[in-house]
């Protein structure tokens, strides 16, 4: 309700149209009506300016995160490489409000400042002061006040901030308006809005001015009044005679308020002040740790509703900012007083954090309320360890207590240990009850969850790299595929994991849930498509037919017809009750990526890598219309609701619209800068977002084309975007092993599915073979001791996963390579290839980075060193071989002329070739000195992901030829290793026994022998002169990715996706020693727990965590 002001709002409307202030600052006491003003003085104010831009910072955002969002806004989200330093972002911004009009209003800008409670608070110092870190604020400010524009910002806070004061005058653009209470007659109007109330005109003065006229303050009073002293202001004025209803602040007024509060009116006002944001009746009875009826939670809150103490809103609850304000620094200090005391009450009944809420609400939370009370305890306790010891005796007693009597003490305490960066390896946490832990990401080895409840905590999950995700139709399951080969069922609510279908043997590419919700179909690079039961989870049938990885599947809208396309070029039709082959659908010259059926089913459309959206009638299978435009593969294709448009997204990082019945170009859009991968229409077609290698996702408005918002937090290439049947939420598919939930309105992150798989990817022998080193998904590179099988160095600096590392060759007469301000030590360098699209190069003696070599815009796939050790080739998947000079870093050239991406790089023996496999199913050959192509090498089928020379030893022997000067292997994903002469470009042998990819394969020192690693889980050991397979070593549980020979030839290592690195006997094919990296949870002990599902607790083994069959242990 908004009264009066009409005084002020004249004044402000003077400031900003006649005058044209830059910026306006609104200051008062909390609840004098500052948000009020700013809101009627926006809506008045609607016609003058272009953009208005409304932002509240109550949660207290940094100041790079609100630059970034008021920048994609006013350049409609087609500014997202932004500069790195504050004053860039504050110049780019000014750009904006230069050439736009602009009223963008800051509320709550106290919420960034210090105040009294504070740890770091002084009463000498001047108040204004910046919360730490918050700074960046003061330099906006001083930007927009003192910078010429043709915007105004106006600030509201109950404080003036530090500087201002400096800008401001009368005659200068920048001004401040102080608010004071409401006169009588206003004040008057807001009581009695609460009701008919009766007192003299002495007695509504004195009641007015008691309160000076603050319109909260009012309206709280007035609700005492009514509930208390039966609308009498005579009897309330008499008891504030007598001293004992005294406030002398707000403050004051709301602790006497609060006093007056039942202990569940109480606990439900700390609960609307975690909860941070409005929640319903039924996300509120969730937080009680005892049971509390419906009815009864309806009765405290209209009692509080009356007591004007919270606002109700569509069926939501929450608490003005001011009270909000009061209630958490009351729980932070109780809580502290608490633990300090070893009284506990709100510690038990009160989540400090909740783990299961929104991303966004849970770091405000972590930001607002956890670590303030950790401020708090440093200062009452002195330091971390007595805080550690403290919640030890606190949780000591209550192992093997009810769920009532624990409350949220164990969840409060293994959140408060982990913010305070306690290591809580070999804790005690057994019979307890844990709820709202926040536990992704943090290292709990050992850590004895034993018969605990898990109910409503959080784990890392072992996504590996996610490659697809889809909604059931009412939106409450949110399905994912991945290369472990497996489906992933989630529960889009709470984010628990409910199952995991197994039975791919293969990458899993894509899924789809049929529009009545019973079926999941999937497809992978198995070249299978497997229909599976949802509820059950059982596989009802398995459709064979294509010839090489099905990358995507659609249901047509009446679920009987599904349709799957493949890298063979084909669409196949297949009956969803029999799993027969209907129809299959030719036309396509190259891999087709993506299928959609139209809304009414009788059109299917495709987006192939040979450029074209292609038009199919169902029912015939004949090509409708080809649709040619884009200059580079087409990676996904969306209809909208109504079927009036298809989407197409292509590697050429454009969107092209089309009509949905004639295919008719209609436009594009532009703005990401990389490829566009995923396309998918909301519900009501009003939006369409795409997913790109850019890391971001955007969000299109379909009538006005323009981009509605950028969505930035993964941290490499979206794969996947899916809407919610809501069109509330969106869910994106990231490399960096990671499902996020958005919500679309805001661009909020409310979910984040976190993974953690620590495979071993690429793996080397150093010169002298007593080191390894292996590079992995967690994005270290590790350095290992083969003689007891210990890690002696991990190396940490990529961004991204490690897919590639090599050693230096150790040379004889090499002196140590210098590299300001380090030296290189006689161990040698080690180099790596990163999906951060960067080369390392490490000291292999302390593992210090000491140059990383930028050029590549893709991730760097392969890197090898010449034989002199002098120049380093790196192969990417921007298409390209770069070679660089090791002593100095710089490049030397770049190899260009594959036309997919590169996989693989070696060099010839005497240094004077290189080689490269490329996913264009072609092996190049370059001339190092002047890099040419000298020949290109074609006969694999598929993508070609490993090369390797014979050393010169196999060349005066050559059973092939004599004179050769030797023999290049490359393994390819048509699950066949080559043998080619590589002058002549001859294939003079194929080895065919693999089951399915060949990722890696590497000649022994002798040349005798070729090994070979594969997604089959094995390595093979081949006889070049027979060309028989001598061995196959087994044991890895997952593909293997890389292999090599030790330099005297006797051992062989492997590494794999099961987290392993095996150490294998040449002769015998024996394992003889498995490393493994300490993983996450490795020895968490989860006996007996509760409160997690079966998929979830298959889960946390794969991290390491362990659960005794307590029925073996009692024999």
């Amino acid at each position: 309700m908004f009264c009066g002001r009409t005084d002020e709002l004249s004044t402000l409307v003077q400031w900003i149209v006649r005058d044209n202030c830059r910026l306006v600052s609104l200051l008062g006491m909390g609840g004098i009506g500052k948000t009020a003003l700013a809101a009627k003085l926006a809506q008045h104010l609607q016609d003058e300016f272009e953009f208005i831009i409304w932002r509240s910072l109550r949660n207290a955002p940094s100041v790079e995160e609100k630059l970034a969002e008021l920048i994609q806004f006013l350049s409609d989200q087609q500014e997202t490489n932004l500069p790195n330093s504050l004053d860039g972002k504050i110049l780019c911004l000014m750009k904006y409000l230069r050439s736009s009009r602009c009223l963008l209003i800051l509320d709550n800008a106290e919420s960034i400042l210090q105040s009294g409670d504070s740890p770091h608070y002084s009463y000498t110092a001047r108040t204004g002061r910046y919360l730490d870190g918050y700074e960046g604020y003061g330099q906006l400010l001083k930007g927009i006040g003192e910078t010429p524009h043709k915007s105004c910002l106006v600030l509201t806070s109950r404080e003036k901030p530090q500087g201002l004061a400096a800008l401001e005058g009368e005659t200068l653009p920048v001004r401040c308006l102080q608010l004071m209470g409401l006169p009588e007659s206003e004040a008057k109007e807001i009581v009695c809005a609460k009701g008919t109330f009766t007192g003299s005109e002495d007695e509504w003065q004195a009641l007015i001015s008691r309160y000076a006229g603050n319109p909260l303050a009012l309206k709280i009073v007035a609700s005492a009044v009514r509930e208390f002293f039966d609308n009498s202001i005579s009897q309330f004025i008499e008891i504030l005679k007598r001293g004992s209803f005294i406030f002398d602040d707000i403050r004051d007024l709301l602790e006497g308020q609060f006093q007056r509060l039942s202990r569940r009116e109480q606990e439900i006002m700390y609960w609307l002040a975690i909860n941070r944001e409005p929640v319903s009746l039924d996300e509120l009875q969730a937080d009680f740790v005892y049971n509390l009826s419906s009815n009864e939670l309806l009765q405290v809150l209209a009692s509080l509703q009356r007591r004007s103490l919270i606002e109700r809103s569509a069926a939501r609850f929450t608490q003005q900012p001011v009270v909000m304000e009061y209630v958490t620094v009351r729980l932070i200090e109780w809580v502290c007083a608490e633990i300090t005391t070893q009284t506990i009450n709100l510690f038990r009944s009160q989540a400090l954090v909740k783990a299961q809420a929104k991303d966004y609400v849970r770091d405000t939370q972590v930001r607002l309320i956890l670590q303030p009370v950790v401020d708090g305890l440093i200062v009452s306790l002195g330091s971390p360890e007595r805080i550690e010891n403290s919640i030890k005796q606190i949780l000591a007693p209550l192992q093997r207590k009810s769920s009532q009597e624990t409350g949220y003490v164990a969840g409060n305490s293994l959140n408060l240990l982990r913010q305070l960066q306690v290591n809580v390896s070999n804790y005690d946490f057994s019979y307890l009850t844990i709820w709202q832990a926040h536990l992704q990401g943090m290292n709990l080895e050992n850590v004895n969850f034993a018969h605990s409840d898990l109910s409503r905590s959080v784990f890392t999950e072992t996504l590996g790299n996610i490659l697809s995700a889809a909604f059931s139709p009412d939106g409450s399951i949110l399905a994912t595929c991945d290369t472990d080969c497996n489906l992933r069922l989630w529960q889009v609510q709470t984010g628990k994991l409910l199952s995991i279908f197994q039975g791919h043997t293969n990458w899993v590419r894509t899924v789809a849930f049929s529009p009545d919700g019973k079926t999941l179909a999937s497809g992978g690079a198995d070249c299978t498509v497997k229909l599976w039961d949802v509820r059950e989870g059982k596989c009802l049938r398995t459709c064979v037919a294509h010839g090489n990885e099905v990358y995507s599947v659609a249901f047509s809208p009446q679920s009987n017809i599904l349709a799957s396309s493949s890298g063979d070029r084909t669409i196949k039709l297949w009956d969803v009750s029999t799993g027969d082959c209907l129809k299959t659908v030719q036309g396509h010259t190259d891999s087709v990526r993506s299928v959609v059926f139209s809304t009414d089913g009788k059109i299917l459309a495709s987006g192939s890598a040979d450029r074209t959206v292609r038009f199919w009638d169902v029912r015939n299978g004949k090509c409708l219309k080809t649709c040619t435009g884009h200059t580079d593969s087409v990676r996904s294709v969306a209809f909208s609701a109504d079927g009036k448009i298809l989407a197409s997204g292509s590697s050429d990082r454009t969107i092209k619209l089309w009509d949905g019945k004639s295919g008719q170009y209609l436009k594009t859009y532009t703005g990401h800068s990389g490829g566009v991968y995923s396309v998918a229409f909301s519900p009501n077609g009003h939006t369409l977002a795409t997913g790109s290698g850019d890391h971001t996702v955007r969000l299109w408005d379909c009538h006005t084309d323009q981009c509605l918002k950028t969505l930035h937090g993964h941290s490499n290439q979206i794969f996947s975007v899916a809407f919610n049947p809501d069109g509330q939420t969106l869910a994106c598919v990231s490399l960096d092993q990671t499902v996020r939930l958005w919500d679309i309105r805001t661009g909020e992150c409310l979910r984040t599915w976190q993974g953690q798989t620590d495979w071993a990817f690429p793996i080397a022998f150093s010169g002298d073979g007593t080191l390894l080193v292996s590079g992995s998904s967690d994005r270290t590179v590790r350095i290992w001791d083969i003689q007891n099988g210990e890690c002696l160095r991990i190396c940490t600096g990529h961004t991204d996963q490690v897919f590639s590392v090599a050693f230096s060759p150790i040379l004889s007469n090499s002196l140590p390579i210098t590299f300001p301000p380090y030296q290189a030590g006689l161990g040698g360098l080690i180099a790596s290839g990163s999906t951060d699209s960067s080369v390392r190069l490490w000291d292999v003696d302390t593992g210090i980075c000491l140059r990383t070599l930028h050029g590549h815009t893709d991730w760097v796939r392969s890197v090898a060193f010449s034989p002199d050790g002098k120049i380093l080739a790196s192969g990417s998947a921007d298409h390209t071989v770069r070679l660089w000079n090791v002593s100095t870093g710089k490049e030397v050239r770049t190899l260009q002329g594959h036309t997919e991406q590169v996989y693989s790089v070696a060099f010839s023996p005497d240094g004077s070739i290189l080689a490269s496999g490329s996913t264009d199913r072609t092996v190049r050959l370059w001339d190092v000195c002047d890099g040419k192509c000298l020949e290109t090498l074609h006969g694999h089928t598929n993508q070609v992901f490993s090369v390797a020379y014979s050393p010169r030893t196999l060349m005066a022997n050559s059973p092939y030829q004599e004179g050769l000067e030797g023999f290049l292997a490359s393994g390819s994903t048509d699950q066949t290793v080559r043998l080619w002469d590589y002058r002549t470009g001859q294939c003079c042998k194929t080895f065919t026994e693999h089951t399915n990819w060949v990722f890696s394969v590497a000649f022994s020192i002798d040349g005798k022998t070729l090994a070979s690693a594969s997604h089959d889980q094995t390595v093979r050991l081949w006889d070049i002169q027979t060309g028989e397979c001598r061995q196959i070593c087994t044991g890895h549980t997952h593909l293997v990715s890389s292999v090599a020979f030790s330099p005297q030839g006797k051992m062989l290592a492997s590494g794999s996706q099961d987290q392993t690195v095996r150490l294998w006997d040449v002769e015998t094919g024996e394992c003889l020693k498995v490393l493994r990296a300490k993983r996450l949870y490795e020895g968490m002990n989860i006996t007996g727990v509760t409160g997690l599902t079966e998929a979830q607790k298959v889960t946390l083994k794969a991290i390491g965590a362990v659960e005794t069959d307590e029925r073996e242990v009692k024999r």
